[in-house]
């Protein structure tokens, strides 16, 4: 039977996000009903709002959630009714060409519900990265649940299904930092912080921070940084320049762009040692482009990778960082800076903006 609960849309370009009534509809056979308990306000939630994404307006927005599983499809085996799970954007099919290469990571026709969410009037509904999870509850498939430890605190919990696998990953998967080398990070908002987290996490010895924000940059230091450039008055040159005194003028082994525009992206290619790793894990809006000469991309060597969702497997790593994070081993909880209501994602939006946060996280009563 379909349920009609509250939730928050974004229903055309720029326009401020609306809370309204909307309609789930009974699970599909592989599908899943999930009662959310919270979810984070993610800048790709913002990107949706301003049509930086796609236009198939209206959009429900959230992504970044944990919840209960409430129902489930007569075909579902994967999770039960009662499970605590965290929701994801990849839920591989184990059938594309990437999944039959063995890199799941990569997988190129993940799941999704097969229904569609509504408005009253029927008015089908795109789902944030196929989740939707600004309601009180989503449909989703049952690959885009991951159970996880149910003693964890779920504001945290759902941070692992974006920005902080997003920049865990793009650290321990992507960047492969190794014990004792070097890594300095472009952008300490969410997903910079958490690639700082990670690269402690992975064992590397000199973390440098790099942001226009000296809060932020204090903020680094409490999750790994062992220095920091802020670079507010320093032009390009200037900031590579510093990276490259704080690492015998080498410069680091794994340079991490979080940003994701053109001054970040030039920031971390020529702050590399010679031949050294280069992650972007910002994501550019649709008309970013990057201007680098042929030689120069030829001549330093090593390798550029874009991280995707952190080059993460769900079903892997969302389990092993709630498990480290309850063993005291890793700061989940810490970038909950703040618990608002659903009625609060606009001005949360604004906050964001100002970079004042960390996560601000919706929590459903």
């Amino acid at each position: 039977m379909s349920e009609t609960v509250k939730a928050v849309i974004a229903r055309s370009e720029g326009a401020e996000v609306e809370t309204v009534n909307i309609v789930v509809p009974e699970p599909g056979a592989n599908d899943v009903v999930v009662k959310i308990q919270a979810c984070g306000v993610c800048h790709t939630d913002l990107a949706y709002r301003d049509g930086d994404i796609e236009d198939a307006f209206p959009f429900l927005l959230g992504h970044e959630a944990a919840g209960v599983v409430e129902s489930v499809g007569e075909d579902v085996t994967h999770v039960e009714e009662g499970d605590f799970v965290v929701l994801n954007w990849r839920a591989v099919c184990g059938e594309c060409r990437a999944c039959k290469k063995g890199e799941p990571k990569y997988c190129f026709d993940t799941f999704n519900a097969s229904k569609a969410m509504t408005l009253e009037d029927g008015t089908e509904l795109t789902p944030a990265l196929g989740i939707g999870s600004f309601a009180e509850k989503t449909l989703v498939h049952e690959g885009q649940c991951t159970k996880v430890d149910p003693s964890v605190d779920p504001a945290a919990a759902g941070l692992l299904g974006c920005g902080v696998m997003a920049g865990l990953g793009a650290a321990v998967n992507t960047g492969e930092i190794q014990l004792g080398e070097s890594v300095a990070v472009f952008g300490c908002g969410g997903v910079g912080t958490a690639a700082i987290a990670g690269a402690k996490l992975a064992g590397a010895a000199k973390i440098i921070a790099v942001d226009l924000d000296e809060s932020k940059l204090e903020t680094a230091r409490e999750f790994g940084a062992t220095d920091i450039v802020c670079s507010k008055d320093l032009d390009e040159d200037e900031v590579i320049e510093k990276v490259r005194e704080l690492t015998d003028s080498f410069g680091a082994d794994v340079t991490i762009d979080a940003v994701g525009i053109q001054p970040t992206w030039h920031q971390a290619f020529y702050s590399r040692d010679h031949a050294g790793r280069m992650v972007m894990v910002g994501v550019p809006n649709l008309t970013d482009h990057i201007d680098v000469p042929a030689i120069d991309l030829y001549g330093r060597g090593g390798s550029i990778r874009p991280a995707w969702y952190g080059d993460c497997l769900p079903e892997r790593d969302f389990p092993a960082y709630v498990a480290l994070s309850q063993a005291g081993n890793f700061p989940l909880d810490k970038f909950v800076s703040e618990r608002i209501g659903i009625d609060d994602i606009e001005e949360a939006f604004e906050t964001m903006k100002a970079g004042k946060v960390l996560r601000s996280v919706v929590e459903f009563k």
